[in-house]
């Protein structure tokens, strides 16, 4: 894969999670009920930022789990047999009278984001599932759309978004790539 340019820096990815910190507290009337499930992998870092924003924002902690949406998907033919491990997901409290914010690095065609809402219902009917992703790059082959995005990036499909976390990269910023 090879970066043609950065759509953000660790600054900019910041900025975007504090604006979506501040459209969740007020869509929500604050976070009262609110549950964070980060979709693995790098949904995981971005739902701990944005509790840590909630937190600050708001003055109140929200609990913070995460998915592995592996055994959802429905391309798993495509992929051959896949290890499905049932400890990958951590679910922090009873979701059954929650808003559940599934977050996810990148919505592209959106069935990541059907298995995460598969797999968040393979648990308990929350009262509402709503999304938030730091970038939707487009190309939807599913009817599924973000509640909350940090940055719309058009994309050809020759092209990928490379999502960096300073925990999991060792640098935090956001690429469009050609694909090789």
């Amino acid at each position: 894969m090879k970066r043609k340019a950065m759509i953000m820096d660790e600054a900019a990815i910041n900025r975007v999670l504090a604006r979506i910190t501040h459209q969740i507290i007020e869509r929500n009337n604050g976070v009262d009920g609110i549950c964070l499930l980060g979709v693995k992998r790098r949904g995981i870092p971005l739902a701990r930022m944005l509790a840590e924003n909630i937190n600050k924002f708001a003055g109140k902690a929200v609990p913070v789990g995460h998915l592995d949406i592996t055994g959802h998907r429905d391309d798993l033919d495509v992929y051959g047999d896949v290890q499905v491990d049932d400890d990958a997901c951590h679910i922090p409290c009873d979701i059954r009278d929650k808003t559940v914010i599934v977050v996810d690095d990148v919505i592209f065609t959106g069935r990541t984001a059907r298995a995460a809402i598969e797999a968040t219902f393979s648990y308990a009917r929350p009262k509402a599932l709503q999304l938030a992703v730091l970038i939707d790059r487009g190309h939807r082959e599913l009817p599924i759309r973000a509640d909350y995005v940090g940055k719309n990036v058009p994309t050809s499909k020759n092209e990928m978004i490379d999502v960096l976390f300073e925990e999991i990269d060792g640098e935090s910023g956001v690429y469009i790539c050609d694909r090789d």
